[in-house]
């Protein structure tokens, strides 16, 4: 699992079957060193995140598990929204 902060919404008019009706989120995945950069990716959001909300993305086989699509071609799924944190990284 990894941190990440929605930053918008994805939509595609055109898309596999199987993704009828998945919202997309585009998230930016929260690192924890500044100089690595900005990673950007696109996750299906079957729990109803919003545009600036901390959520958890689960990655690979274990988002289509997660997320009830076994089928569906998804590499990253939105799998939980983040209320609060405590440690280092905010």
């Amino acid at each position: 699992m990894q941190l990440g902060r929605v930053v918008g919404h994805v939509w595609a008019t055109r898309k596999d079957e199987a993704l009828t009706g998945v919202k997309f989120l585009v998230v930016r995945i929260i690192e924890k060193l500044p100089e690595e950069g900005d990673k950007i990716l696109v996750a299906a959001d079957t729990i109803g995140a919003g545009v600036g909300e901390k959520v958890l993305v689960a990655r690979g086989s274990s988002a289509r598990r997660l997320s009830g699509l076994l089928q569906a071609p998804i590499d990253a799924s939105v799998i939980g929204i983040i209320d609060e944190e405590t440690g280092e990284m905010k």
